[in-house]
């Protein structure tokens, strides 16, 4: 009987194979993002102290009463200060531009590779992950060396008789650009290709008999079955241009104002925990907007599939 019972009770109440197999990246994603996460939003939510550590708490028990005090301070300071909202702005503003390039330039890379010949289409999408095969950081300050005023790129155009004068691109938006692009410009290619190799030739082949040129059949067809893959790839620029720190702090003049560089400033410069806690929850809220908006298109079209 006893057997029977625990038989029972496992066939209906013990986990299957398949949410176990989900149950792992949740769990990773529980420990290491969303704990880490809820303790950055209590701290947005305290006030500085000059003590260890330098916040004040949120709970404290008086006379057998818990007492809970939530600081608004951060948030409202964040709203009122013209410095933040202009660092926010410029950073959407770097973030949308950077984003747009890469769909300029990666789309037609990506269509490349995707209708080339399957012999060589591996090597040429291992040229695209090969940057990934050497440090972030070293990448970046390769392009200091490029871009000065006597780098590699002002003695070769000088050496040509291009120019007479070195070209001011080292700390400018120029260049944060270009570090932008060239860092995340495989984010984009990667999903787009993925989309449009798994694209059904035959579609566009019908569109061809029907009188189609290759232009309107780019724009009707080819366009809207690779639209998830530009989503997807955009989504992967976006939002971590928006809070990169290491780009603009290289490549960037002083006045380039980025959330990741204000973030640093107030968590290592000013040691202002509270801070610099609230405009990263406020920076993960304005990244929340682009998410919602992909998974709204991605489920309406699997309901209309």
């Amino acid at each position: 009987m006893a057997c029977t019972l625990m038989r029972t009770f496992l066939q209906r109440f013990a986990p299957s194979g398949r949410a176990l197999v989900i149950a792992g990246p949740y769990l990773w994603l529980l420990i290491f993002f969303l704990v880490p996460f809820l303790l950055v939003v209590k701290i947005s939510f305290s006030d500085l102290q000059f003590s260890i550590p330098p916040y004040t708490r949120l709970t404290a028990l008086k006379d057998g009463v818990l007492h809970i005090t939530l600081r608004l301070s951060n948030y409202v300071f964040l709203v009122a200060d013209s410095l933040y909202l202009a660092t926010y702005l410029n950073s959407l503003k770097v973030a949308f531009i950077s984003t747009l390039l890469c769909l300029l330039i990666g789309y037609p890379m990506a269509y490349y590779i995707a209708r080339s010949n399957p012999h060589i289409r591996n090597l040429l999408m291992m040229g695209i992950m090969l940057p990934f095969w050497t440090s972030f950081l070293i990448r970046i300050y390769a392009w200091i060396g490029i871009l000065k005023n006597n780098g590699l790129l002002n003695n070769v155009l000088m050496w040509t008789g291009l120019i007479d004068t070195p070209i001011e691109l080292y700390r400018t938006d120029i260049a944060v650009y270009i570090g932008m692009v060239y860092s995340y410009l495989p984010f984009f290619v990667m999903p787009l290709y993925a989309h449009l190799v798994k694209m059904d030739l035959s579609l566009l082949e019908a569109a061809y008999d029907l009188g189609a040129r290759p232009w309107k059949t780019f724009v009707q067809v080819t366009l809207p079955l690779s639209k998830n893959g530009v989503i997807a790839g955009g989504l992967l620029v976006f939002i971590p241009a928006v809070g990169e720190y290491v780009i603009p702090e290289l490549l960037g003049s002083a006045d380039t104002l980025m959330i990741g560089r204000v973030m640093w400033n107030e968590f290592f410069n000013n040691a202002d925990w509270p801070m610099a806690a609230a405009a990263t929850c406020t920076m993960v809220l304005l990244l929340l907007v682009p998410m919602a908006v992909f998974q709204y298109s991605q489920a309406k079209e699997l309901n209309q599939g």
